[in-house]
């Protein structure tokens, strides 16, 4: 009987030896197909003629990922993998995925780069090397540049090429010149290639680049379908990394290091995704005849929503990813990305930082994670930090939840909401950068946060935006944005923490339940605020990257305190109440109401109501007066609380 794996083995031998002329990697027929699932091995020791048992793997993922179908596991071993994986097929459901993954315990590292050598010193520090341009293939990343809607170069070229020494890229330098000028704290590189060679000039003080420690990109990305429609993958575990990424703004083909390329139920979790020309992972957009055209404009990007509904954007056919235990770094775009195609997402638990530090070009797209149309998507327990902007939600939040993340020592903003109409939920985060927020937005309800930095109000936006019908992809309705109807309740501000540029919005706020510490200011429309101008919480981030904790100092006896406007002075003894208390409401769809512009309730994404009743680790709230801020009922005193993001 011809079994799957026999018939398969057969057919990469006949590839191996160039004779396939007659039925050229064809997909099993149905027949063929009827089998138990299968697990493909890949390992540097292995062959791609073999058949992809444990006894023989295969030498390359991408010969692993011909013969993968629906239900099959592709395993890839210790080792670096110098290839650009492109999956020709997706799983059938949920169930019948195709699993891409690391063996336990084996770094698996799938780089875009190359090791380069024959580089030859020129003088002093500066070293050259010339490549023929047939070593590219048909994507040359030094003569390719980074453009786009919305990107602004400083007046300067930038390729999507850069150079590498020991794995950290230099600085691409505006001319040849530079190169020549003495090095600084990064070194620098310039490349320029003609119709037949690529040369690239670099500096490696007191340095051999030819001990192997040398590299320069060759692929635009690492793991990316060359069709779109590619659904129900898994990507775990795997070191991603390197790749000469273009820029990706929310109306031309989002391509990342690892990317989605418009489709359904990816899973990508447990990876290390790092060093990315412009960004990491992508959710985003297809690409089509249209892409950067559309004059930086609303009403270009109003056209692209258009054209993404012809072109199959729904519920039922994009979207509904799961991004969780990833740590996302080194990206001079955005980590995390995605217009119109990261709805109904879950992006849980990863670490992002180091975004967009270097700031050699600018314009508008670049944050830890940035989100067009994050409709329904779950925003929960990422740490972001050392990026210029933190989380970016830009068009279409609505029925987007924002929760228990940790936000601290960004560049810009930690949040930013732009011309959204809501709903949108805001819950039980911690903002530790000089401000907190960027608000050009409406129904939005912020929730048990801990904010410590300022807030950046615009009054009115006149762009006519976007709002959905429930739970939908289609539109409703277009609206321009007037300031207000916000929600605050039972926050907690601290140092630059700043609700005072409520005061006046052109639509209502809803505040009730927050306290106030020192350094802090009221918004003159909440009635009721607990103020304490005198109690520091002193909020930080101690201990070593990966094993960080945040720390605070929290009184008990807040627990029931909301004075009527009264100022406390002093750090109260636990047990004691400023005067005028009342007890503070757990927070509920019912308590919230409506979005005004929309007219729709702040609910689950199974429409299900809302009901804010644990904290950002993860405890019950009391339900009869819930503590303030993002943890519950604290014992007093300084507090060491683990932080959340890792591995799943």
């Amino acid at each position: 009987m011809l079994t799957r794996r026999t018939f398969l083995s057969a057919l990469s031998s006949l590839c191996a030896l160039g004779r396939t002329e007659s039925f050229a990697l064809r997909a099993p027929s149905a027949g063929e197909r009827a089998h138990a699932a299968l697990e493909y091995h890949v390992s540097p020791q292995g062959s791609d003629s073999n058949d992809g048992s444990r006894s023989r793997p295969l030498r390359t993922i991408s010969a692993a990922a011909a013969l993968a179908q629906a239900g099959d596991t592709i395993t890839v071993h210790r080792g670096i993998y110098r290839e650009r994986i492109r999956p020709p097929r997706g799983g059938t459901s949920d169930t019948q995925r195709i699993t891409y993954q690391a063996a336990s315990g084996e770094e698996a590292v799938i780089t875009g780069a190359e090791e380069i050598a024959g580089w030859k010193q020129v003088a002093g520090d500066v070293w050259k090397v010339t490549i023929p341009n047939s070593f590219f293939g048909s994507f040359n990343p030094y003569s390719d540049l980074i453009h786009g809607d919305w990107f602004n170069p400083k007046g300067r070229n930038h390729h999507t090429g850069a150079v590498y020494r020991h794995g950290d890229w230099l600085i691409e330098a505006a001319t040849r010149d530079e190169v020549f000028q003495p090095a600084g704290a990064t070194a620098l590189w310039f490349g320029e290639a003609d119709a037949d060679s690529t040369t690239l000039w670099a500096q490696f003080p007191q340095a051999d680049p030819n001990d192997g420690h040398t590299e320069i990109n060759a692929r635009q990305t690492v793991f990316y379908p060359e069709k779109p429609n590619i659904n129900y993958l898994t990507v775990r575990g795997f070191a991603l990394r390197q790749a000469a990424t273009p820029w990706a703004p929310p109306t031309a083909e989002q391509i990342g290091l690892i990317g989605t390329h418009w489709s359904k139920g990816w899973i990508i979790e447990n990876n290390a995704v790092s060093y990315s020309i412009c960004s990491g992972v992508a959710l985003g957009k297809y690409g089509d005849q249209w892409d950067n055209t559309s004059q930086n404009s609303a009403e270009g990007y109003v056209k692209t929503i258009e054209r993404a509904e012809q072109s199959g954007w729904s519920k039922e056919n994009i979207g509904h990813h799961i991004v969780r235990g990833n740590t996302v770094s080194h990206c001079e775009q955005a980590g995390i990305v995605g217009s119109l195609g990261a709805v109904f997402c879950l992006v849980t638990h990863n670490t992002i930082h180091d975004i967009h530090v270097r700031q050699l070009f600018t314009g508008a797209e670049m944050a830890g994670i940035k989100f067009h149309a994050a409709i329904d998507t779950q925003i929960s327990h990422n740490t972001i930090y050392h990026t210029c902007l933190g989380l970016w939600l830009d068009w279409m939040a609505q029925g987007t939840r924002v929760s228990g993340n940790l936000f601290h020592d960004n560049i810009d903003v930690d949040l930013m909401v732009e011309v959204d109409h809501g709903p949108f939920l805001v819950d039980n985060n911690v903002f530790l950068s000089p401000v907190s927020q960027r608000v050009v937005s409406q129904g939005g309800a912020y929730a048990h946060n801990l904010f410590c930095g300022g807030v950046r109000l615009v009054p009115f936006d006149g762009r006519m935006t976007p709002f959905m019908e429930p739970h939908s992809t289609e539109v409703a309705g277009y609206h321009n944005n007037p300031s207000g109807d916000l929600r605050f309740y039972n926050n907690l501000f601290a140092q630059a923490g700043d609700l005072s540029p409520f005061d006046q919005t052109r639509l209502p706020v809803f505040l009730g339940g927050n306290v106030f510490l020192k350094g802090s200011k009221a918004c003159a429309q909440e009635a009721s605020p607990l103020l304490l101008p005198e109690f520091d919480p002193s909020p930080a981030v101690t201990g070593p990257e990966g094993d960080a904790h945040l720390e605070i100092t929290l009184d008990r006896s807040w627990a029931g305190t909301q004075a009527s406007g009264t100022q406390v002075s002093g750090t109260q003894a636990s047990g004691t109440e400023a005067s005028g208390t009342e007890a503070r409401r757990l927070v509920t769809t019912a308590m919230l109401g409506n979005a005004a512009i929309p007219n729709l309730p702040f609910v689950q994404p199974d429409n299900a109501p809302l009901l804010i009743d644990s904290d950002y680790r993860g405890r019950a709230r009391s339900r009869s007066n819930p503590f303030p801020g993002p943890f519950e009922a604290p014992a007093g005193g300084r507090l060491r609380i683990e932080i959340q993001p890792g591995p799943i």
